[in-house]
């Protein structure tokens, strides 16, 4: 009871606030949703992250969380059947959120006891569209009335490699349809560097779309991907989920389209360099451990360079049999 009364008084003095002395996971994650979270590129993952930490943690003592509570979460979550990347972002929200208040708000908090919990991630996810399952989600999507900017959304996302964030993040002042081009700026897309994504065919035309329909019903919105009231479209779950239901496709995630755009273009024969550009990766290995195994000719190619060298062990000629040499009469 006395300890609650001081943490009380803490309060009330604004003692938390300066020093994060008696703070608790709530005082932590919640300031950090607000004055963070809310800034950042998706912040809906944040919260979603939030929401499965909240019911293990809410009302903790920051002081009291350790490395065996950490460990019992990740255990917990892994017996739930979530995978490691999934485990990785709630581990990640709590570790930033800690790192920020240690050097932003220079909270004397000790330790931080999710920074070397993260689990190795799984094997990279492999799964692409082939033509024929693209034309038939397309085909479903674009029967649908509740959702009839899904079949634009796929096309920009199969035509770009736009992943589904930055998709539905998009807005007007970035599309330039008659340079054909999207423009980032530092911050809009997951390597935090402006660029430039070019637009064929495919994508101007879903964009062109897109205009059409905010010009008949909401001119004012600044989102590429609203309703008709110009509100921006958070996610696209539901549509989605019903088009592969309708095309018969299994086993498919809005990311998928991302790497169904990498994939075509490495079958194409787009080297990996290029791909690794289109896609915006960081580091081309990346694109290497995603997408190199889908043309496993350019390394029989590349071995075969080498035949010109002539390295084959030369296989001699036999030496001629002597001719015999006939014996010399002996002298009778």
């Amino acid at each position: 009871m006395k300890a609650t009364a001081v943490r009380a008084q803490w309060r009330a003095e604004g003692h938390v606030q300066k020093t994060g002395e008696g703070a608790t996971f709530d005082d932590l994650l919640l300031k950090y949703l607000r004055e963070v979270a809310a800034y950042k590129r998706s912040p809906r993952r944040y919260h979603s992250a939030a929401k499965v930490l909240f019911p293990h943690f809410t009302g903790r003592l920051l002081a009291d969380i350790g490395a065996q509570e950490v460990r019992a979460y990740i255990a917990h979550r892994q017996a739930q059947g979530r995978l490691p990347g999934c485990i990785n972002r709630e581990l990640g929200l709590m570790s930033g959120a800690m790192r920020w208040a240690k050097d932003e708000l220079e909270w004397d908090i000790g330790n931080n006891p999710w920074r070397t919990r993260f689990l190795q991630p799984a094997a990279p996810r492999t799964r692409f569209l082939s033509r024929e399952e693209a034309l038939a989600l397309l085909a479903a999507a674009d029967g649908l009335k509740k959702a009839p900017h899904l079949g634009d959304y796929l096309r920009l996302m199969l035509a770009t490699g736009l992943r589904p964030g930055e998709a539905l993040a998009l807005t007007w002042d970035r599309v330039d349809l008659g340079r054909r081009m999207i423009r980032f700026e530092a911050g809009d897309q997951k390597n935090g560097l402006a660029g430039t994504i070019p637009l064929n065919d495919s994508a101007r035309a879903a964009l062109v779309s897109r205009a059409r329909f905010r010009a008949s019903h909401c001119p004012g919105s600044p989102w590429v991907f609203c309703n008709h009231q110009g509100a921006r479209f958070l996610e696209v779950r539901t549509g989605f989920v019903n088009a592969c239901h309708l095309a018969g496709i299994a086993d498919l995630h809005p990311h998928d389209l991302r790497r169904t755009f990498g994939s075509w273009l490495v079958q194409s024969g787009i080297g990996i360099d290029r791909v690794s550009k289109l896609l915006r990766h960081g580091d081309v290995g990346l694109t290497a451990r995603v997408y190199a195994h889908l043309r496993p000719q350019d390394l029989a190619d590349a071995a075969a360079a080498l035949d010109g060298y002539q390295l084959s062990r030369s296989v001699s000629r036999p030496a001629p049999e002597e001719e015999e040499t006939p014996a010399k009469a002996t002298a009778g």
